[in-house]
This record gives structure tokens, sequence and C-alpha cells, in this order.
């Protein structure tokens, strides 16, 4: 598995950021509102504009075609979107033993998105990015909207990826979560990633 690596990746509004994510580590960052958590993921993702350099495996992010920088580093929105009416068509193979861990109907993806929670969309939009197969995620509050048991189970589904070697730079806004999931933890404040101590 590669090694994500940012080097003075920044923009008016938040950075520089300087970070090496090894493969089986996650990354969780906390902070207030408005810190620029969202933005951080979205521009090591190339989706907003910035300078600076991110580099997988040691291979710039401009040496690859945008399509096969985002294949390999996933970033999972906090509000995803549906371009499709069924669940399914969201997916090249149901992964229908992942939706059983987390707590999901059986006939989830027989049926068309607007019927769906927004816990049970929320669930699937982590599901559609698992699916993936990438070896780095960039998940932003990829459980905000789920019930305490629902959170526990998406945790669980999180850790087995990081023992298989994913790496996962996680935004969440409870430092509870940080501690269960996180390898190491930040908070960005002010623009800036601060290294915070895992309670455990």
């Amino acid at each position: 598995m590669p090694r994500l690596q940012l080097i003075a990746l920044r923009s008016p509004r938040a950075g520089p950021f300087d970070l090496s994510l090894e493969p089986g580590e996650c990354l969780a960052v906390t902070g207030p509102s408005g810190a620029g958590k969202s933005l951080m993921l979205r521009m090591i993702a190339d989706l907003d504009p910035h300078d600076g350099e991110a580099l997988l495996d040691g291979r710039p992010r401009a040496a690859m075609p945008a399509p096969d920088w985002r294949r390999r580093v996933v970033y999972g929105a906090s509000e995803s979107g549906w371009w499709l009416d069924q669940v399914g068509a969201h997916f090249k193979t149901p992964p229908v033993e992942a939706a059983t861990a987390l707590g999901l109907p059986q006939d989830i993806f027989a049926r068309p998105v607007a019927s769906c929670s927004t816990g049970e969309r929320q669930r699937l939009a982590l599901l559609r990015v698992l699916a993936l197969d990438a070896p780095v995620l960039l998940l932003d509050e990829p459980t905000g909207a789920l019930d305490p048991e629902a959170v526990l189970r998406a945790e669980d589904l999180l850790r087995q990826r990081l023992a298989a070697g994913t790496s996962i730079l996680m935004v969440t806004h409870d430092p509870a979560q940080a501690n269960r999931v996180g390898t190491a933890c930040a908070v960005l404040e002010g623009g800036r990633l601060q290294v915070a101590t895992l309670t455990r």
C-alpha cells in the first residue's frame, strides 16, 4: 500500500499542511466548524484550488491524470450526491455483506434512493467509498448522521480496512470517535493542524 504525503498544501483560507500518512494509519482531524477541515480534504483530492503538493508513494499528484488520482485517493463528502434513482445502480457489485454489517436492510440495493432515510443514505455513501477499494480514503464526517449503534458498526468496518493497510484521513466533530478509530489525532484551528494526544 502506498504512502500519502502532503508538502506545504495550502489555500488562502487554510494551511500549509505538511503530513505523512502511512499504510494502515488513520489520522483523525477535529476542530471547530469553518476551520477548514473539509477544505483540506478537498484540496488533497484536487477538487479545490490550492498551492503545494500531494504525493502518493512519492509520485506527485500532478504526474497523474486527475481521475487516476481520485480513484486511488478517494474523497467521501459529508453530504454525498446521488445521480441515479436506484441504490444498486451506484455499485458495480452490491456489497451485501458490508451492508449487513452496517445494519442495512437486505433489500436496500433494490430500493430507490429517495426512499432511504438520511442515516441509510450516509451508510450507503460510506459503502460506496469502501467499494472502490482505494489505498487512501478521505472521509468527511462519515458517521455524522448515524445513531450510536450504527456509528460503532461503521467504525468496525473502518478498522478492518486499516488492518488491511488502507490509510484514512478522517474529519470528525466527535473527539471520542477520533480516539476510538484514529492511530493519530490532530486539531485544525486557525487554518493550521496541531498534533493532539489520543486519550485511550
